[in-house]
């Protein structure tokens, strides 16, 4: 006999591919410009570790004082982050966010000029690179929550792992292109108009952040109702979903800050980020010190992990949409990551093995991160959205100074840069732990989400 299609059904399945065609759409337009923007962010953030090889020989600085000034760019990030999320969301993104970017990339391209500035203000060089990494901090504070902010205005959580990780391969992808890119104009600009490469790198790579600030003053729109490009069906449908989830959530700032579940959030956040500033800053005086020396060899090196962490990115959150499953997508990778940072360091000599190990570190470090962001949208909307993630976001970004500081301190207490790394893993194994201890009922996806 015939199959009979009920009519209701036939209609739920119709609707429901209607709207996934919708958020494609939605995908499509507002995720390029966003990629594009984090990929240059991340660039200017962690190019100082290329400079690094160059740049601490150069102005006479020491491997403490480079770990002091790579890591106080967070205490900047940290001190302004919240103030600057509450006026993106009471002045809108595309103001906001473009006005971030065009200071971050003045200060970034500053850095390539830390003697001469010192002298015209009558500092130490090391002073003044502290001061310019911290500007830099208070420059960038309130982009990365302000993006994640972004997207809760588009999307409900039970989409937002796709759109996260969508997202989130700029880190990859700019660190990949970071490591080659820099490698290369070291190597290829050193003493061009008198200036070292490093120099010459930390200026050109300023630039790119600036110019595409403008392209986010005319392309990017505020949210939903200042999109010219839906239609009115489409606006309203779109603002139907995020009310409706928006009435499970907390929506006062008081609440979120004293909420015990923000609290973990950034406590995880802190832990497995931890974990990947240290290497992220870290990796190129790694891979130096296992005995390559040429500045774009180690750029190449460096790309391998940033590159299969893309793959690792993507599968990670369509697979965890798919099974509407998030809290192992998330301990899992931590696990994994944290025990091949510990053996990346263990077989620190056997160079192939050692990349091999920070691959699979880098790609588990990096998978759960899209996972990971789709947690404050569960419980906050709002402005209690635009605070709860902010203070996620700068507390827990304060590991880039405990990244930093730990792979220096221990390079200084027992003369081997690969000791730290050991205390890097240890740092995601806590991650896994507290991860594990989130309440189920708290990430409510379901099984197949739409």
């Amino acid at each position: 006999m015939p199959t009979i299609v009920q009519p209701a059904a036939s209609a739920a399945a119709a609707g429901n591919e209607a709207e996934d065609q919708l958020y494609r759409k939605v995908l499509k337009r507002i995720l390029p410009l966003l990629l594009l923007c984090y990929v240059v962010a991340y660039l200017d953030r962690v190019n100082v570790g290329f400079a690094k090889l160059q740049m601490l020989d150069a102005l006479g600085l020491s491997d403490s004082v480079y770990a002091v000034g790579a890591s106080i760019f967070f205490w900047g990030y940290f001190l302004f982050e919240m103030p600057s999320n509450l006026l993106l969301h009471k002045y809108g993104a595309r103001f906001w966010i473009a006005r971030i970017m065009v200071t971050w990339g003045i200060v970034s391209s500053a850095l390539a000029f830390i003697s001469p500035l010192a002298g015209f203000f009558h500092v130490q060089t090391g002073t003044m690179f502290y001061i310019l990494r911290f500007l830099l901090g208070v420059c960038e504070a309130g982009f990365f929550p302000g993006i994640i902010l972004y997207m809760n205005y588009w999307f409900p959580a039970r989409r937002q792992s796709v759109a996260m990780s969508g997202f989130l391969i700029a880190i990859p992808v700019s660190l990949t292109l970071g490591g080659v890119v820099s490698g290369w104009l070291m190597e290829n600009t050193h003493g061009l108009f008198g200036m070292g490469g490093w120099q010459w790198m930390l200026l050109l790579e300023g630039i790119p952040s600036i110019l595409v600030a403008f392209v986010v003053l005319f392309r990017m729109g505020d949210g939903i109702q200042s999109a010219k490009w839906l239609t009115a069906a489409e606006k309203s449908l779109l603002q139907k979903n995020l009310e409706q989830e928006g009435a499970k959530k907390t929506h006062s700032v008081a609440a979120a800050l004293k909420s015990p579940r923000v609290w973990l959030l950034t406590f995880i956040l802190l832990t497995f980020n931890t974990g990947f500033y240290g290497l992220a800053f870290w990796l190129p005086s790694i891979i130096k010190a296992s005995g390559v020396k040429n500045a774009l060899n180690i750029g190449l090196l460096t790309a391998i992990p940033y590159m299969s962490a893309v793959v690792a990115m993507i599968w990670n959150g369509a697979h965890s949409r798919k099974t509407g499953e998030r809290r192992l997508h998330a301990a899992i990778p931590a696990f994994i990551g944290g025990i091949g940072l510990i053996l990346s360091a263990h077989f620190a000599n056997n160079v192939p093995l050692s990349i091999f190990l920070l691959t699979v570190a880098t790609c588990a470090i990096l998978g759960l991160m899209p996972i990971y962001w789709t947690f404050p949208g569960q419980i906050l909307s709002g402005t209690a959205a635009a605070a709860g993630i902010a203070l996620i976001n700068s507390v827990g970004n304060l590991s880039g100074f405990t990244g930093s500081m730990i792979t220096s301190v221990a390079k200084d207490l027992t003369g081997n840069i690969n000791n730290g790394t050991y205390a890097l893993g240890a740092c995601l194994l806590v991650s896994c732990v507290l991860i594990l201890s989130i309440p189920k009922n708290m990430l409510n996806a379901d099984r197949g989400e739409r």
